[in-house]
């Protein structure tokens, strides 16, 4: 069995048979010309996602400086 029918069937509950379905399927709906396209695209996109979910995350973003104005701080005006 080779890795990806085993991770399907362990993790979709899909066997064989199924599988080969659903390809059938997507070659009728998709064509022969756009599947490697699509697979292309999913691969690119999976792997982009596992590079964002391993970085660290950044430190939180430094806290602005609020003028005394702004913040509700009476300010000396003589004039």
């Amino acid at each position: 069995m080779s890795p990806f029918t085993s991770v399907l069937a362990g993790f979709l509950g899909l066997g064989g048979p199924e599988v080969i379905i659903i390809l059938v399927i997507l070659l009728v709906l998709f064509g022969g010309s756009k599947l490697p396209e699509l697979a292309k695209g999913l691969g690119k996109s999976i792997k982009e996602f596992k590079n964002a979910t391993r970085e660290e995350p950044a430190s939180p973003p430094p806290t602005p400086v609020v003028p005394a104005a702004v913040a509700g701080k009476p300010t000396d005006r003589t004039g």
